[in-house]
C-alpha cells in the first residue's frame, strides 16, 4: 500500500501498545537517554492525513499532530512531491555559501503574510527555539538594550535563552542553570486563574506588567517583550481581551521590540494565519516553525526590515537554516493552506471540538474550563471547581492513556499538567474527528466517573 493510501479510519488489531511497539521500546530504553521523553509508548510505522499507523498495524486518530506540526495533515502528496523534487535538485550547499531559490521565495511569501506594518524581511533557522534566540539577538542589536521580558506559563524552547524565557522549571530546566541574565518574568492574563476574577484580569495584569517594566526593569533597558498570542505548553491559555493590545501599545510607546511567538499557534491553527491577528495589533517580529514545514524542520524569523537589517553582515544564520528541501516543503504548505481554505476549516474543526468539550464540561465539574481559538482547543481539569486545585497526574494519565488504548492520540499540557489539548490536522474529515472525540469522551467519563 502506498504511504498516501492509509484508510482514514480508526482500526485496532492489537492492544495499544502492541507487541512490536513494546519490543522496540525495550531497544529504545537501552539506546536513547532517559531525558528524551515519550508521552505514548507506541512506535509509528507510517502516517497519512489524520491517521498514524503503528508498527503493529493499529491505525490511530492523531489529535496531536506532532505538537502542532501537521496542520495540513501527515504526508500530504503536494508537500511530499515538493520535497522529493527538491531532493533531486539540491539538498544543501548552505545559504551562506551559495543561496537557493526556495529560501528566497519562502521569505517573500512570509513577508507578505505576517501582520507586521511596513517593509518586512525574513530569515530561516531549524527550530522554534532557534527562531526565538534569533529574535532576541536581533532585538538587542537593533535597540542597543539587553533586558528581555517573558511571561508566566510561557514556553519558548530548550536552548539556553529558550529555557531562560520558559516559565516551567520541571521538566524543561530543572538543574540546568545558570540561565541567561537580563530575563524578567511578568504575569500573563490567565483569566481562569486570575486572583481578582476573569472580569478584572486584563486590566490588573496589564497594570502590573506596565508598573513592573517601568519601576523594576526600566523601559529604556528593555530590548524586547516575547509573548505567545495563545500560550501553548502553558495550557492553551487565551489571554484576557485587551491584555495583548496593552502590552503592544506599551512596547510601541517605549521603543521596545514586540515579538509574537507563533511557533505553535501559527500557520492557520487558530483560524488565521497568525493568532496575533485576533488581537488587532502589529508585532515587530513574528517567529514561526512547526506547521510551517509540514513535518520538515524549518523555522522563520520575520520582522520589520529596519530591525532585521540592524544586524551586521554575518551576524545571523546557521549551517542548515533555510534548507532547500524544507523550504520547498514549506512553500507547498502555504499553497495548501490557501488552496483548501484551511483558515476557515480551522474554525469549523474548532467549533466541532468546542461543542463536544462543552458538553463534557456540563456533566463533569472537574472540567474547570474549556478554551481555545480556531482548532487550538483545550480543557483544564481540576480536583475541585471552587479551589481549582489541578487534577492529579494519575487521573490525567488515565485520560490520555485511555484515549490511546481506544486508538486516539492526545496531548497533555499546562503549568500544572492538568490540561488536555487537541491539535488535529485542519484537514481531518468530520466523521473521523467525531470518532476521535467519541473515544476521548469515553476516556474522560471512565477517568472522572
Amino acid at each position: 500500500m502506498d504511504m498516501m493510501d492509509i484508510p482514514q479510519e480508526r482500526k485496532l488489531i492489537t492492544e495499544v501498545p502492541g507487541p512490536k511497539s513494546r519490543a522496540l521500546f525495550e531497544r529504545r530504553a537501552a539506546a536513547i537517554p532517559l531525558g528524551v521523553a515519550n508521552l505514548h509508548p507506541i512506535v509509528t510505522a507510517r502516517a497519512s492525513g489524520a491517521i498514524v499507523e503503528d508498527v503493529d498495524g493499529n491505525r490511530l486518530i492523531d489529535l496531536a499532530t506532532g505538537i502542532s506540526v501537521l496542520n495540513v495533515g501527515h504526508t500530504p502528496p503536494e508537500v511530499v512531491a515538493a520535497a522529493q523534487r527538491q531532493l533531486e535538485l539540491d539538498t544543501h550547499t548552505c545559504f551562506h555559501v551559495t543561496a537557493n531559490e526556495p529560501y528566497i521565495e519562502l521569505a517573500e511569501r512570509l513577508n507578505a503574510l505576517v501582520p507586521i506594518d511596513g517593509p518586512v524581511k525574513t530569515m530561516f533557522a531549524n527550530s522554534g527555539a532557534e527562531a526565538v534566540e534569533n529574535a532576541v539577538k536581533i532585538a538587542r542589536k537593533a535597540t542597543g538594550r539587553s533586558a528581555v521580558v517573558a511571561f508566566d506559563h510561557a514556553f519558548h524552547g530548550r536552548t539556553l535563552m529558550g529555557m531562560s524565557l520558559t516559565a516551567k522549571v520541571m521538566p524543561y530546566k530543572q538543574g540546568m542553570g545558570p540561565f541567561a541574565p537580563e530575563v524578567y518574568r511578568l504575569p500573563f492574563a490567565y483569566a481562569y486563574r486570575w486572583p481578582g476574577g476573569p472580569e478584572r484580569c486584563a486590566e490588573e495584569a496589564l497594570a502590573y506588567a506596565v508598573d513592573e517594566m517601568h519601576k523594576h526593569i526600566g523601559e529604556d533597558n528593555i530590548a524586547c517583550v516575547v509573548l505567545e498570542p495563545i500560550q501553548g505548553e502553558g495550557g492553551f491559555i487565551v489571554p484576557a481581551p485587551g491584555f495583548v493590545e496593552g502590552i503592544a501599545e506599551f512596547c510601541a510607546t517605549n521603543g521596545i521590540v514586540f515579538v509574537a511567538d507563533e511557533i505553535q499557534s501559527g500557520m492557520g491553527r487558530a483560524g488565521r494565519w497568525f493568532a496575533i491577528e485576533a488581537e488587532d495589533v502589529h508585532p515587530d517580529i513574528v517567529t514561526s516553525a512547526k506547521s510551517l514545514g509540514g513535518g520538515l524542520p524549518i523555522s522563520a524569523i520575520s520582522g520589520r526590515a529596519d530591525l532585521m537589517d540592524a544586524v551586521h553582515v554575518g551576524g545571523l544564520g546557521g549551517t542548515y537554516g533555510g534548507n532547500p528541501v524544507a523550504a520547498a516543503a514549506a512553500l507547498a504548505v502555504l499553497d495548501l493552506i490557501e488552496r483548501d481554505a484551511l483558515l476557515d476549516r480551522a474554525n469549523v474543526v474548532g467549533d466541532t471540538i468546542m461543542a463536544r468539550l462543552r458538553a463534557l464540561e456540563e456533566r463533569h465539574p472537574q472540567i474547570g474550563e474549556v478554551r481555545g481559538r480556531g482548532a487550538m482547543c483545550a480543557m483544564e481539569l481540576v480536583e475541585d471547581p471552587d479551589t481549582k486545585e489541578p487534577l492529579v497526574a494519575d487521573t490525567m494519565n488515565r485520560i490520555a492513556g485511555g484515549a490511546l488504548e481506544g486508538g486516539v492520540i492526545v496531548l497533555t499540557a499546562g503549568t500544572y499538567g492538568n490540561v488536555i489539548r487537541l491539535l488535529p490536522p485542519l484537514t481531518i474529515e468530520e466523521l473521523l474527528l467525531a470518532d476521535g472525540l467519541d473515544v476521548l469522551e469515553e476516556a474522560v467519563d471512565a477517568a472522572l466517573g
